[in-house]
């Protein structure tokens, strides 16, 4: 199934403009090295949370917007071999330069395996982010409930579900996933999002599905609803490449 590397990124909102700039010339340079597809979305309905929240995960500064951003890898094998091949381009270098707008240091990025994959990104134009920890022992009950709940989303017009389980979630020096979900030893980082035709579709569905009793677990909740983060995104970049 598809290989996600998965970011949040704080960028200034006075750099909007800048950062899809930014994001636009790189994409060119991400395809030569494997990525199938790169999705840049600029937060639009990020939440302050009561535990924490995607804007804590990244140290988010007043005036600033998260990011939450993907690479598509067709697996693991991919992505491990286009980060090589990415350390070893001396583009690279000049990409990551000064004049970056955003805050590199307080980026998150970590390389997840699909465990749920429904439907179709084609015309996608709104995107729900969610990044939640969930005990590793729990991870088929998590697999099942969240592959039974894909379709319903579909149902309310959802274009596409993915549910991604953490692959290589490393400590960073500033900031990271584990710090960002309150992860304990024994879970691991899921990343998922939902993608839409667009944000009035999704606040529609919402008020449906929330009362959908088919979406209840079958027995005992497999993860911390509590530590769960989530938002909603408005595409800036989505480029698919053959």
């Amino acid at each position: 199934m598809t290989y996600i590397e998965g970011f949040l990124i704080p960028v200034p909102a006075a750099n909007r403009d800048a950062f899809e700039q930014h994001a636009r010339m790189c994409a060119p340079f991400f395809q030569k090295h494997g990525v199938t597809r790169v999705v840049e979305a600029w937060g639009d309905d990020v939440p302050d949370g009561k535990v924490n929240d995607l804007k804590k995960s990244v140290n988010a500064e007043p005036g600033e917007t998260v990011v939450f951003s993907w690479f598509e890898y067709p697996d693991k094998a991919a992505r491990d071999a286009a980060n090589a091949s990415m350390r070893a381009d001396s583009e690279m270098a000049e990409m990551g330069g000064k004049d970056m707008p955003f805050d590199g240091a307080r980026m998150i990025m970590s390389g997840f395996e699909s465990i749920v994959e429904a439907g179709s990104s084609q015309g996608t134009g709104y995107i729900d982010g969610y990044v939640l920890p969930v005990p590793a022992a729990n991870k088929e009950s998590y697999r099942a409930m969240a592959a039974k709940c894909a379709p319903i989303f579909q149902e309310y017009g959802a274009l596409r579900v993915v549910e991604a389980w953490g692959d290589d979630t490393q400590d960073g020096r500033v900031t990271d996933y584990n710090r960002a979900t309150l992860k304990q030893p024994e879970e691991e980082v899921v990343y998922s999002f939902v993608e839409w035709p667009d944000k009035a579709t999704r606040d529609a569905a919402w008020g449906k599905i929330m009362g959908d009793d088919r979406m209840k677990p079958d027995g005992e909740n497999p993860f911390d609803g509590k530590r769960m983060m989530w938002g909603g995104f408005t595409p800036l970049v989505d480029e698919t490449f053959g």
